[in-house]
């Protein structure tokens, strides 16, 4: 009677029931199903999590999709910057010596001119070529690899990377509209309405000029010389064309004011002590002078 109404295995039929039930809860909990095939309950930690990486993926979508927009306004501010404020240019002549060397880049001023800001007697300039004044002066950098030099093509185009290739030229202004230039006095200086000048600034070596000349700069234009006067075909080396070798004021880019690299040669370009003697003469259809800025005797 003990038996009877039982398998044969000699189990009861619900013992082997909740035996097959373990076994199936053990697997589940070995191989879980996928997150979204199980309903979370609210507030618990699968929603969370869930909730979690929607965000992340949303900030990453937002990242990507804002990326092209800040490249481009960071190409209009540089390019803002290269027009309006700041230009850098490459030195490939020495010309400037020691004051300014071969493969030195300056930054330049482009923004002071909009301000009725006008060019003074001293201030290094950047200046269009005028015509036939770059022939003999320029050293061309060695030719970059393909890819390098479209990467600097891009780079110069919107004012990260100084252009190597301008047609410009940069000089130190001697005489502005109305002044008298001449050279040389007694003791071989060049003067300038009849104050001669102390140029410390002159590469060593040289002489102030080895090329006689008095010059009246018309008005509107200027008297510019390098500061390596031995190689420097400045306006001495075109008194014969028309207006006596001077440059128009409306072709003048900018004010170099500071060597910005390499670093061990940074510093900043002022206006000589010297030029702060020269007496004022008439410039004629000029508007007033800016307010005169202070320096030590050297570049």
């Amino acid at each position: 009677m003990g038996s009877r109404g039982r398998p044969r295995g000699g189990r009861d039929e619900y013992e082997y029931d909740d035996e097959q039930d373990a076994a199936a809860d053990g697997a589940a909990a070995r191989d879980p199903e996928p997150e979204h095939d199980v309903p979370a309950e609210p507030g618990g930690r699968a929603e969370r999590r869930r909730l979690a990486r929607r965000v992340r993926r949303r900030r990453r979508t937002r990242r990507a999709g804002e990326l092209p927009l800040l490249v481009v306004v960071a190409l209009c501010i540089a390019l803002i910057l290269k027009t309006f404020l700041v230009q850098a240019f490459f030195i490939p002549s020495g010309s400037m010596e020691q004051t300014i060397r071969i493969g030195d880049r300056v930054l330049v001023d482009k923004l002071t001119p909009w301000f009725g800001s006008e060019v003074e007697r001293g201030d290094v300039v950047v200046f269009k070529d005028p015509g036939g004044w770059l022939g003999g002066e320029s050293v061309q950098p060695a030719e970059d690899p393909v890819g390098i030099k479209q990467i600097k093509q891009t780079l110069t185009f919107i004012g990260l990377l100084p252009s190597a290739n301008e047609q410009d030229l940069i000089k130190r202004v001697i005489g502005v509209g109305g002044d008298t230039v001449k050279c040389c006095d007694a003791r071989g200086r060049v003067s300038v309405n009849g104050s001669p000048l102390d140029e410390p600034y002159v590469n060593p070596g040289n002489v102030p000029s080895e090329i006689r000349f008095e010059v009246q700069v018309p008005a509107g234009r200027i008297f510019v010389m390098g500061d390596h006067r031995a190689n420097s075909a400045d306006s001495r080396y075109h008194l014969d064309e028309a207006f006596h070798g001077t440059i128009d004021e409306k072709d003048v880019v900018g004010e170099a004011v500071v060597i910005a690299w390499p670093f061990g040669h940074w510093h900043r370009l002022e206006q000589p002590a010297t030029f702060r003697m020269v007496p004022d003469q008439a410039r004629g259809g000029r508007r007033a002078p800016r307010r005169r800025r202070g320096g030590s005797s050297f570049a």
